[in-house]
Order: C-alpha cells, then sequence, then structure tokens
C-alpha cells in the first residue's frame, strides 16, 4: 500500500510578509482537486547558460522540446542561481544561501553541504514521496553528506564537482562502485524513464520526487557524433558580447551537448506522455549557473564564476498540465532558494524548516486562477504586497552582487538599471543615489549576517566515514592531501591542479604519503578496496593503510601483485583540448580488512617499500562495512 501524508502546507515556511496561509490553502486545494498527489521532476544542467536556447533568440541552435516545455507552462524572466555550481545545488536542496549551509567552494571538502537542515528530499520523503537523484551531486561524497544521507532513496551518478570521461565511466550507485552505460546524460534519462514507468506501472504507487542533474555542458566537452556533426563546422550567426574572448571550437561543443540535452528532455516528457501521468506531474527546468564560455547568453555582463547577470540568470520552466496555466510569464525576480517552499507548496507537502528559510513559496505565482493581481511594472501582487519587494544575493570568491526588481549593484559598488541596461553598461550610481546607498547596506547586512568570507578559514570538517547505516565509505584522490616526511615538496602530485576527478602520481619516495583527516561515525571492521594503475616494472611494491590513535590505531599492510598499466582516458571522446584531468581504468584491489575506532583522526596510505621507479597510481580508497 501507499504510504499517506496530510494534504496541506505548513504555515512555518511561508516566512515572507507577502505569503499568508491563503496561499497555501491555494496550493493544498489543487492538490485535493487532482485525487492524487503530483509527481515532481527536477531537471538541472551543469554550465548551460540562459542563452542556451532557440527560446531566447539564439539561431545557433535548436531546442524543440525546451522550449516547448516553457510554453506549455510559466516561465520565470528573473531567475538568479548561483555563479557555481555546488552553490546553486545547496540552495535547490536546502531553501538557504548556501554559505549558510557550509558551502563555499567547488572541491576540497568546501563543496558539502551542513547536516543541520532537511533538504527538500527529506520534505518529500518524510510526505510519503519515492525519493532518487541521478547524475552529477557536488554537495558531498561521504555519508551522511551523501545524496542517500540527504532524503534520496536511491542515487546513481557521481559526487563529484566534475567528471573525468562521459562514455560509460565509473559511476556510483548508492555507494557501490558501477559501470555507466552509454553517454552519461543519456544513461541518466534511461534512468529516469524507469522509475517512471515503474511508477505507472504500479498500482496505488506513491508518488516520485525525481532530481536529474544532468553533468552536461560542463566540460570535459564530449558528446556523441550524430550530435555534433551538426557543429563541427558551422558558421556561428549569434556570439558572445564580447566576441574577441569566444573560443568557437568550445561553443560548437557546448551547443551540440546542449542539443543533446533537449533531445534527452523530449524522451523524458513524451514518456510521460505515453504512460498518461504528465497531467499530474510537475516539471521544473533550470541551469547552476551561466554559460562555461563566452556565448551568446542576451548580451548580457559575465559568464560561470561571475556575480553580474550572465554569470546567474538562468532560465526556469515550470510545468503542471493540472493546475500551471501554459503560457505564463512570471516577471518577479526569484532564485534557486525558492524552489524548496515553492514545490513544497504546490504539492501540498507537509514541511517544517529547522533553520529560517531564505526562499519564499511562489506557488501563487504559478497556479491557475490565483488570488492575486498580475501586472507589468508593479509586480505580482499577494495580499497587497509585492513578491518583487526583496532582494537577491550573489556571492562568490569574496565578490558580492546584489539584485533587486529593477536594479543590480556590482561587485565593485557600480548601480545598473536592469530593465533599462540588461547588458550592464551603463552605471546610474547619480541618478538613483538612494537606491545605490539602499543596496550597498543591504549587501554590508547579508556579507556580516552569513559571512562567507570566515567560511573556508574556519572549516574544520574531516571526511565523515563508517556509518553504521550506509554500507561504503569512499575516499577518493580528491579528498586527499599528499604529505612528505621530509623538508621538501613531496613527489607525490595530482594528475592536475583541478582536484575533482584527479589521481595521484609520481609516487617516487617512502617518505611521501596520502593522508585524510576523517571522522569514523561508528565502530566496526571495513573491507578496504583500492583503485589503482601500475607499471609492470613496479609491481611488488609494499604498501600500509594505516589508522591513527584516534581511530584504533591499526596498520593493514599489503603488496602490488600484478600490474595494471592503462593509457589515460578522455582525450580521443574531447571534442577541444580540456582544462581538467585525463582518467583511466583503474583497477579494483581489495586490500584486506581493518578496524577502526568510532573517533577523529587521520587515515594515511603509505609506501614502505618501492620495487621501480615508483610505486601505485592512485584514484580511490573504498571502505565497505563488514556485517556481524
Amino acid at each position: 500500500m501507499a504510504r499517506t501524508t496530510a494534504l496541506k502546507c505548513y504555515p512555518a515556511i511561508l516566512l515572507t510578509v507577502w505569503l499568508s496561509t491563503s496561499v497555501c490553502l491555494v496550493a493544498s486545494v489543487g492538490a485535493e482537486e487532482s485525487n492524487s498527489r503530483p509527481n515532481v521532476i527536477v531537471i538541472l544542467t551543469d554550465d548551460q547558460g540562459w542563452g542556451d536556447f532557440s527560446l531566447h533568440g539564439n539561431r545557433n541552435l535548436e531546442t524543440p522540446n525546451l522550449d516547448a516545455l516553457a510554453k506549455s507552462g510559466a516561465q520565470f524572466e528573473r531567475f538568479f542561481v548561483c555563479p557555481v555550481c555546488s552553490p546553486t545545488r545547496a540552495e535547490f536542496l536546502t531553501g538557504r544561501y548556501a554559505t549558510r549551509g557550509g558551502v563555499y567552494s567547488t572541491s576540497a571538502g568546501g563543496e558539502r553541504l551542513n547536516l543541520d537542515a532537511p533538504t527538500i528530499a527529506d520534505a518529500f520523503g518524510s510526505a510519503g514521496y519515492q525519493t532518487a537523484a541521478f547524475g552529477k551531486w557536488h554537495n558531498g561524497g561521504q555519508y551522511p553528506y551523501h545524496p542517500c544521507g540527504r532524503g534520496f532513496e536511491s542515487f546513481y551518478g557521481f559526487c563529484s564537482g566534475h567528471w573525468g570521461n562521459y562514455f560509460s565511466p565509473m559511476l556510483e550507485e548508492n555507494g557501490k562502485v558501477v559501470r555507466g552505460d552509454g553517454f552519461l546524460p543519456d544513461d541518466l534519462t534511461n534512468r529516469a524513464i524507469r522509475v517512471l514507468q515503474r511508477h505507472a506501472a504500479t498500482e496505488d504507487a506513491d508518488p516520485v520526487f525525481l532530481y536529474l542533474a544532468y553533468n552536461t555542458p560542463h566540460s570535459p566537452m564530449q558528446v556523441p557524433d550524430r550530435f555534433y556533426q551538426r557543429f563541427a563546422n558551422r558558421e556561428l550567426i549569434d556570439r558572445g558580447s564580447v566576441p574577441e574572448n569566444e573560443n568557437i571550437a568550445h561553443t560548437r561543443a557546448a551547443l551540440a551537448m546542449c542539443e543533446n540535452i533537449d533531445w534527452n528532455v523530449g524522451r523524458l516528457l513524451e514518456e510521460l506522455d505515453d504512460l498518461s501521468i504528465a497531467q499530474n506531474t510537475i516539471v521544473v527546468f533550470f541551469c547552476d549557473n551561466g554559460p562555461n564560455g563566452h556565448r551568446f547568453n542576451g548580451q548580457m555582463r559575465g559568464t560561470k564564476g561571475s556575480t553580474d547577470e550572465g554569470g546567474v540568470r538562468s532560465p526556469l520552466f515550470v510545468r503542471w498540465p493540472q493546475r500551471v496555466e501554459p503560457g505564463k510569464t512570471v516577471r518577479s525576480i526569484a532564485g534557486a532558494i525558492d524552489l524548496l517552499p515553492t514545490l513544497t507548496d504546490l504539492a501540498g507537502v507537509d514541511f517544517e524548516p529547522t533553520r529560517k528559510l531564505d526562499g519564499i513559496s511562489l506557488a501563487a505565482l504559478l497556479l491557475k486562477k490565483p488570488a492575486m493581481q498580475q501586472g507589468g511594472g508593479a509586480g505580482e501582487t499577494v495580499q497587497g504586497e509585492t513578491a518583487q519587494d526583496r532582494n537577491l544575493f550573489s556571492f562568490w570568491n569574496g565578490r558580492l552582487s546584489v539584485r533587486s526588481q529593477n536594479f543590480r549593484l556590482d561587485e565593485k559598488g557600480r548601480l545598473y538599471h536592469m530593465t533599462d541596461d540588461p547588458s550592464q553598461s551603463k552605471q546610474v550610481n547619480d541618478r538613483f543615489p538612494d537606491v545605490a546607498r539602499e543596496l550597498t547596506a543591504a549587501g554590508a547586512n547579508w556579507l556580516k549576517e552569513t559571512n562567507p568570507i570566515a567560511l573556508a578559514k574556519a572549516d574544520r570538517r574531516p571526511f565523515t566515514i563508517g556509518h553504521h547505516d550506509f554500507a561504503y565509505s569512499h575516499l577518493p584522490a580528491r579528498d586527499a592531501e599528499a604529505m612528505t616526511n621530509g623538508s621538501n615538496k613531496p613527489a607525490l602530485s595530482r594528475s592536475n591542479k583541478y582536484p575533482n576527478d584527479s589521481y595521484f602520481l609520481n609516487w617516487k619516495s617512502t617518505n611521501d604519503s596520502l593522508v585524510w583527516p576523517v571522522e569514523v561515525l561508528d565502530s566496526g571492521e571495513f573491507e578496504a578496496t583500492i583503485y589503482y594503475a601500475c607499471d609492470e616494472s613496479d609491481v611488488g611494491c609494499s604498501m600500509a593503510l594505516v589508522a591513527d590513535d584516534g581511530i584504533g590505531g591499526s596498520t593493514l599492510s599489503f603488496k602490488i601483485n600484478e600490474s595494471h598499466d592503462v593509457p589515460e582516458l578522455g582525450r580521443e571522446a574531447d571534442r577541444v583540448v580540456r582544462q581538467e584531468s585525463y582518467v583511466k581504468d583503474f583497477k579494483a584491489l581489495v586490500i584486506g580488512n581493518v578496524a577502526l575506532k568510532k573517533g577523529s583522526g587521520t587515515l594515511s596510505l603509505r609506501v614502505e617499500k618501492i620495487v621501480g621507479k615508483e610505486a601505485i597510481e592512485f584514484r580511490l580508497l573504498m571502505l565497505k562495512r563488514i556485517e556481524n
């Protein structure tokens, strides 16, 4: 039998004056009138810009399925995310600014979302929904930071910030290392379709909350030939706002990847129709930051990493045929922080936050016949207040930008009237001094309240392993630090300066080691597996996994008895030269069992004897709890 939950909204999530409990009632009535709770599918793309859609005037590509999705529901004209990947995901998951959740970086542990606030998956899961996340996570890899610890019943994809190979790569499924099946966005879509098929085939099935996080068009720029061949020699009609900065080859690859996304979204939408569940399924589509290149983006200033308009403006499409009027345009500013309160409100999910939300519910701006007026310049109104009377804050790498309904104050304190000047070309501080002072003060207050600059300096969180509720603990090269006993810099080094999907090589000294600061959450015995590569001449090297006294003081010694000399992967499929690391098809080797004690300390991988020129190349240490 299906799980049941009360079809009502919890007023505590409605944290702004303008949104009263009457709005909540509208959403609840909608859910009740349908006689069943809606499925919810949230689609998030990686590094796709606002301008990467034919709907937005880009004549270089065709995105008919995404254009149709937008037109069959509501489009938000002024929707804002973060300048980079992991903060946007954190804001979507919690309805709070990323810095409040401890997210200040895209790697080295700074991407982990604090455990002190429930996620949108917690909310829907508690309401009886089946929850699943497929694709790129990027908010922590070790349980309970792992998606399976944040409310998702199942996960398939990768937890890192980016991945090194998109064709049948090494992935994970609920912590277990598995092999992908074909081009990754296609594979993820196939997984999503199978979930929907099982749902439709099950009588009295619980509704589905599905988070589909595509990894493209983030680099490496890989895409199947059938999509790329349309762009290989295409002359670009629409160019970036600074044409001399545009890498044409990169743009062509990105556009081909965007057309692949469109094809996959089309397959998903078609499946909803075929299964006769489209009418009562909410489909949400948005992007995680601005474009990863100087390509067409509506002449807005800024790309990925920028706090200017072009770096943080994203499309937001919301379709729910049963309740959202097709062709609706929402002009009020909104952001990723609004998605949790909005979707729980729309679905009638009872949710009580443990921390104050920064986002607000926009349900009343979406539903058919809402109790409000929709206007142009004055904004959409609810209960006499306007949804536009708010500021949104964009922060990255010490830079802050403040966006109101009509203005943006950039990181240098320059004010722009975005309605009249969407390209941010004419500074208007002199014309609107009161607005400039007001937004400057708002930005200063936000910095004081959230204190993001001090966040990185204060972060001392170890990597969590050994939780009794989850079998697997991953300690990848990404999270390790190379150290040496001597005074010199270790020869042991990363394959690339970007750590996310890197591996370690040049292990030429027994003084060098890899170290992880860890917290063992529950004592136990664990099967340890390493993923490695090794030249035949280096076979026979002796190694050890060492837990310091804080976590048990045990040592597991082992020897590499088999070579695994494999080439780097990725170059053969790249459409342009990448910046990130190439990867290898690393070999899994069970090195034995290790006992770990609850507590904090360090876990080290060391070389005790080198036979040839160097020891192994290292990618991943995995610990699997052994049950009694």
